[in-house]
This record gives C-alpha cells, structure tokens and sequence, in this order.
C-alpha cells in the first residue's frame, strides 16, 4: 500500500533507523563509514537516539494522540507502540552503563526493528483506512 504523504515523513525517518538496526546485530557485516566495534556502534547508536530517533517518537506519540478513538485496533495498538518506545528508550538509555554491549546492541537492533515493522505493516494501513481527509490533513500539517 502508497504511504499517505501525511504519514510518509515516518516511514522516511524508518529508513535510517532501520540501517541501524542492521548495523548492530550480531555478527553484521561491515558498512562502509559506519563504526565496526562495539563502542563505535554504541556511541553511533547513542547519537541517532538523540538527533533523530527520539524526536521521531515524540512526533509519532503526537500523531497517535490525535488519533485516539478513530478505531478500536488504532487505539489498542497506540498503547503497544507506546509501550514500544518506552522500551527503547530505556535500552538506548542503558547503552552508557552496559557491560555486555554485544547482546544489549543486539536486543535494540532485534526490539527496534520488530517496533518499526509493526508500524509500518500494520499501524500505518490502519491509519490510512480509518483516518478522515481532515484528520489526515491534520496529521499533515503536524508532521511536515
């Protein structure tokens, strides 16, 4: 299914993150200008968090509010994608602190992906289906 251009700015942001994920699984392959230790993933993992990742949140949690009550999946899948981010945050977070950096890098490549799968397969079709053209050009205007 075409991204709505609404919700399209999401899916765009989707796409670094999901080279990150890429990126921190174990045994990933090399990528050329990307870090190759450990640290390096982790430090470049702190970064994306911070410039672009949790902004990305923040501006998925604002669409959903708005959406809140257009369609009882919409609205049980909000509190999971929620609960998503919450759970990724905390292990960007623990990223400073982690003494086994190989498997937490490793659980937040396998935890992100999943999440942004799930959006991209299931909340977003849901949105656009059930999403009025005003509420839509609302979500528009908040994202772009």
């Amino acid at each position: 299914m075409k991204r709505d251009e609404a919700i399209a700015p999401l899916s765009r942001d989707h796409h670094a993150s999901l080279l990150l994920t890429q990126l921190l699984k174990k045994n990933a392959p090399v990528y050329r200008d990307l870090p190759v230790d450990l640290l390096g993933k982790s430090t470049y993992a702190q970064q994306l968090f911070e410039t672009h990742i949790h902004n990305h949140f923040s501006r998925e949690e604002a669409m959903l509010e708005m959406t809140k009550g257009i369609h009882e999946e919409v609205d049980i899948l909000t509190e999971q994608i929620k609960a998503e981010h919450r759970q990724l945050v905390s292990l960007f977070q623990s990223l400073a602190t982690c003494t086994d950096l190989e498997t937490l890098l490793d659980t937040l490549a396998t935890n992100l992906e999943s999440h942004i799968r799930t959006e991209e397969r299931i909340l977003f079709p849901l949105l656009q289906q059930h999403c009025s053209k005003a509420l839509l050009q609302d979500i528009h205007e908040l994202l772009h």
